[in-house]
């Protein structure tokens, strides 16, 4: 396990070493390959780690995993992508969360779905289901998104929340068609750029796939993915979508983290406004066990991984593939945590875990 502490004095060492201790044990079980963790506060990394391997030790192919290895980051896609050009579309004037989504999307209509806003959507309470196979049609991206135009409603707009990767999927194509840009060049010019994520986008291509963290085998393609998305349906509308696809490492998460600390700005470089910023991290469902900002995952949710000593202002996102971003405005901390968890199958649930590390990480502070 490599271990880098900063000569930090805001963390006791033995205790945020036992913090990171926890994730290598739980690799050295074989529940996942490899992985890369980061703690913060404000916009410094404090302390960091990683362990393992890209692929399990036995391939030819293997790399050790470190600060710089890139993990399929799965469902964060939802809020280091879609959810700030959403935010900075409202900052501009562009639209309304209280828009209908069929005013961006015609064919979103028919029962009862006129009524479905873009609120709806970034709080998972539009009605949709939570996913649908979009990927073993050979549809195009126009025909998959028309699907889900026309997927129906589980339940009524703003009953209750059902958390769902057609909502986002929809979410990204609006954005896209508003920034009038692909949804990949919008992440990198209004995002990732601004805020330095260099390691940071979709699609990274065979030139990168040394640093990558390969992810869960693809019976299709004979093979465990490695530089493809792991998402299925993202990985049918070419590995970018609104709700899953971004590819990052921890360092690139840790400003994305300092960013939202700072209420929308980093390092003096404000992506949206503060007022965006305080609104997404406002309560938006009223449903008991469902606490839903926009697009995050507030103290309280079914979701909520922020474990027991994370203040009630903590916030957060997780991904399928064992990827997690929590922050905690009290004290003005984060906890990153990359994993390939899916490696060896869909069985093995990262969730204890989580809360765990966030429990050790939050102890080590002083």
């Amino acid at each position: 396990m490599e271990l880098h502490s900063f000569g930090c004095r805001v963390l006791e060492e033995k205790r945020i070493q036992a913090a990171f201790a926890l994730l290598e044990a739980e690799r050295g079980k074989g529940n996942f390959p490899g992985f890369s963790a980061l703690v913060g506060q404000g916009d410094q990394t404090l302390a960091s780690s990683s362990g393992g391997f890209t692929h399990p030790v036995s391939r030819a192919d293997n790399q050790p995993v470190t600060g710089s290895t890139i993990f399929d980051c799965a469902s964060l896609t939802k809020v280091v992508v879609t959810l700030p050009l959403l935010l900075i579309l409202v900052d501009h004037g562009r639209l309304s969360l209280s828009d209908p989504v069929s005013r961006y999307l015609p064919a979103f209509a028919g029962e009862g779905k006129e009524q479905v806003t873009l609120q709806h959507l970034l709080t998972h309470t539009s009605g949709l289901p939570s996913s649908l196979d979009l990927y073993s049609h050979g549809w195009s991206r126009e025909q998959i998104v028309g699907h889900v135009c026309r997927a129906s409603l589980t339940a009524k707009p703003g009953e209750r929340v059902v958390y769902s990767d057609l909502g986002f999927i929809l979410l990204g194509e609006i954005a896209s068609a508003l920034l009038r840009q692909p949804l990949e060049q919008a992440a990198r010019r209004l995002v990732l750029e601004p805020l330095g994520m260099a390691d940071s986008g979709f699609c990274p291509g065979d030139l990168l796939k040394p640093r990558i963290a390969a992810t869960e085998f693809d019976p299709a393609l004979g093979r465990h993915k490695h530089g493809e998305v792991h998402d299925e349906n993202a990985a049918a509308m070419g590995g970018v979508s609104g709700h899953a696809g971004l590819f990052a490492t921890a360092a690139d998460l840790a400003a994305y983290a300092a960013m939202w600390l700072g209420r929308g700005t980093y390092r003096g470089r404000r992506l949206f406004s503060r007022a965006a910023a305080e609104a997404a991290l406002r309560r938006w469902t009223a449903q008991e066990g469902a606490a839903r900002g926009l697009g995050w995952v507030l103290r309280g949710d079914t979701q909520d991984g922020a474990g027991d000593w994370f203040s009630v202002r903590a916030f957060g996102h997780t991904g399928f593939t064992g990827t997690s971003l929590w922050l905690d405005p009290d004290g003005e901390r984060f906890a990153i945590l990359l994993t390939n968890r899916v490696y060896g199958g869909r069985g093995y649930s990262i969730t204890r875990l989580r809360a765990c590390f966030h429990n050790a990480v939050a102890a080590a502070f002083r």
